[in-house]
């Protein structure tokens, strides 16, 4: 355990930091599984929906710093590439 007080706070906020961390991990996780799951059945409607869910965790995560910019456009350009691709 930490003895000083620096040392203890940066424990406090490692902890925080990474329990929001593995949320957003989660998350991000769990829609691009379910965006997934829907182009597999072909629910294109549903699936626009989930879409649009994606985009928004991607950016959120992006803009917190849990993933890198290019990332998140990556996941959104991928995303969108499929369902064009099943849409048409």
């Amino acid at each position: 355990m930490p003895i000083i007080q620096s040392a203890k706070k940066a424990l406090r906020q490692n902890v925080r930091h990474r329990k929001l961390n593995l949320k957003r991990k989660a998350e991000l996780k769990e829609t691009t599984k379910a965006f997934q799951k829907l182009i597999q059945e072909k629910k294109i409607k549903e699936a626009r929906e989930v879409l649009k869910k994606i985009y928004k965790t991607a950016d959120k995560t992006a803009k917190t710093g849990y993933i890198k910019k290019n990332k998140a456009a990556r996941i959104k350009s991928r995303a969108s590439k499929l369902l064009a691709k099943i849409s048409s």
